[in-house]
């Protein structure tokens, strides 16, 4: 994990409410929340990098959701030519 963040999520960590900062702090795992602690970032610092792991995560999740679709999308396509022969 990079101790920078791009521009774009320290733009959009800055924009977050109180509540909305307290809820994506308290996700944080690994490093991150020591990193924070120890003063080796700043809040805002540590927001960023959580929003971009976020993004990175769920970017991962729906690439292999659309997998696991297509996957199944072929199994009843092949189902429905198996039932008519």
């Amino acid at each position: 994990m990079s101790k920078m963040s791009k521009p774009e999520y320290e733009a959009k960590a800055r924009e977050l409410s109180e509540d909305e900062a307290e809820r994506l702090l308290s996700r944080m795992i690994g490093k991150l929340p020591g990193r924070l602690q120890n003063e080796k970032l700043t809040r805002e610092q540590a927001l960023a990098i959580q929003l971009e792991l976020e993004d990175e995560q769920l970017e991962e999740w729906r690439r292999n959701m659309q997998e696991l679709n297509n996957k199944i999308e072929k199994k009843q396509k092949r189902r429905k030519t198996d039932q008519q022969s």
